[in-house]
C-alpha cells in the first residue's frame, strides 16, 4: 500500500449476542451495502460472543446480483494469513487478506461464509438485527457459488462485522454510535432508511467536500451506562469506535434506552448528570484519539407504545436536562439537534406524526430521513 492510501472501514455490525439460533455446516450469505467504494477489501468477522473458537471451512466475497445470487464473475475467494480456513478464538476477530474487487459506492456486497461445525444455541452466536435480507444454505458448503441454494431467510447479520476498502490517506470515516434509532430496525425492509445510510447518501452527492466513510455502529436497545443485549455505549466504545479503520469522526447519539430502563431494575434508574457523565467520556476517549465527537441530542417518545409505560414525566424531564447540556456544552466537538428535527413544534414532547412510525419512539423512513438531512456536511470537512 502507498503513503497515499489507508484502510476505511466501509460498513460494519456492532456483534451483539443472538437469540434462539444455531447453525450445523451451513453456508451464510450476508448482503451488505458499502458507503464509499473502493478496489481492494478486506472482511472481518467477529466471534465476540462465542463460547468457543469458531471455525471458517471457507469464505468468499462478490458483488450482490438478483437475490441470493452473485454478479457472475465477481465472487473472489478470502485467506486468512494466506490460509482459506481459519479458526477465531471466543471473543475475538480475524481480518482477511486483501482481495481486488471493483466495488462501486453504495454497492451492495456478498460476503459468504462456511461454518462446517455444529453450532447449538449454547455456542452463543455472534450476531445483530439487519433489517434486510440474507441468506442461510441447505447444509453444506455453498460459499464458492454464484447461485446459492437458500434454506431460509434471515434478517440478522452474523459473525460478518466490517468491510474495509483501501482509500486515499484523506478520506476519512464516521462512526455512527446508537440504539435502534440509529440501526433502523423500525422501518422499511430492504429500504436501508437509516439516518447513517441518509449521511452516506448525502456525503456521496456532494459536488465538494472530503470523502468520507460511514459505518452503523447502531445497536438495538443500546444505552450508555448498562449493558443490554450487548455491551453498553461506553464498554463497546474502544471496538466499535476507537478500532474502526480509518475512524476521523464518531456521531454519539446514546441515552434513550437510558431513560427507558428496559430492565426495569430500579438501580439502572439514570439521572441526568449520571447520563451526562456517561457522555463526557465519549467525547474524552474519542478526542484522546484525534477523533472528532459529535454528540446527538435525544429525540421525543412521549406516549410510547413499543414498551408501554417507558415514558413518564420524570424522565422526560432528564431528556430535557441531558438535551439542554448538549446544546450548550462546548465537551462535544459539534452537536446534531435530532431531536430538534423531530419534534412537534406544538406538542415538543412528542414526534411529529409524518417523522412517527405509529409507535412514538421509532421514526419513520421520512423520519430517518429527517435526521440524515438534519447533520451539517461541513463537520466533516
Amino acid at each position: 500500500m502507498s503513503d497515499h492510501a489507508h484502510w476505511v472501514g466501509t460498513w460494519t455490525a456492532p456483534p451483539a449476542p443472538a437469540e434462539g439460533v444455531a447453525f450445523s455446516n451451513h453456508t451464510l450469505r450476508m448482503m451488505p451495502r458499502v458507503s464509499i467504494g473502493g478496489r481492494r477489501l478486506r472482511v472481518r468477522i467477529s466471534n465476540a460472543h462465542g463460547t468457543r473458537p469458531l471455525a471458517i471451512g471457507a469464505a468468499w466475497v462478490g458483488l450482490r446480483g438478483e437475490g441470493p445470487a452473485l454478479v457472475p464473475e465477481s465472487n473472489r475467494r478470502l485467506t486468512f494469513g494466506g490460509e482459506r480456513s481459519a479458526t477465531i478464538a471466543a471473543g475475538a476477530l480475524v481480518v482477511s487478506d486483501p482481495v481486488e474487487l471493483e466495488v462501486p459506492p453504495l454497492a451492495d456486497v456478498a460476503v459468504s461464509v462456511h461454518l462446517p461445525g455444529d453450532l447449538p444455541v449454547s455456542f452463543g452466536i455472534t450476531g445483530r438485527y439487519a433489517r434486510q435480507t440474507n441468506y442461510v444454505s441447505p447444509p453444506g458448503n455453498f460459499a464458492a457459488e454464484e447461485a446459492m441454494p437458500v434454506g431460509r431467510l434471515t434478517d440478522d447479520w452474523y459473525f460478518v462485522c466490517g468491510i474495509d476498502v483501501v482509500a486515499s490517506s484523506e478520506t476519512g470515516a464516521i462512526a455512527a454510535v446508537g440504539d435502534s434509532l440509529t440501526d433502523a430496525n423500525i422501518s422499511t425492509h430492504d429500504g436501508h432508511h437509516s439516518w447513517p445510510s441518509q449521511l452516506a447518501r448525502r456525503l456521496l452527492a456532494r459536488a465538494h467536500g472530503r470523502a468520507m466513510a460511514v459505518m452503523n455502529q447502531g445497536l438495538g436497545g443500546n444505552r450508555i451506562l448498562h449493558d443490554i443485549r450487548g455491551d453498553s455505549g461506553l464498554r463497546r466504545f474502544d471496538r466499535d469506535v476507537l478500532a474502526q479503520p480509518g475512524v476521523t469522526h464518531t456521531v454519539i447519539m446514546l441515552g434513550t434506552n437510558d431513560l427507558r430502563n428496559r430492565n426495569g431494575k430500579p438501580e439502572e434508574e439514570v439521572t441526568a448528570p449520571q447520563m451526562i457523565a456517561g457522555l463526557k467520556q465519549f467525547a474524552v476517549r474519542g478526542q484522546a484519539r484525534g477523533i472528532k465527537v459529535i454528540g446527538g441530542t435525544l429525540t421525543p417518545f412521549e406516549n410510547e407504545t413499543f414498551l408501554p409505560g417507558a415514558w413518564n414525566p420524570k424522565r422526560e424531564t432528564v431528556r430535557q436536562a441531558v438535551n439542554e447540556w448538549l446544546r450548550q456544552t462546548d465537551v462535544f466537538d459539534a452537536i446534531v439537534d435530532f431531536d430538534r428535527a423531530l419534534r412537534d413544534p406544538d406538542h415538543p414532547t412528542r414526534m411529529l406524526p409524518i417523522y412517527d412510525c405509529g409507535d412514538h419512539l421509532h421514526p419513520s423512513d421520512r423520519g430517518y430521513r429527517a435526521m440524515g438531512d438534519a447533520i451539517d456536511l461541513s463537520l466533516f470537512d
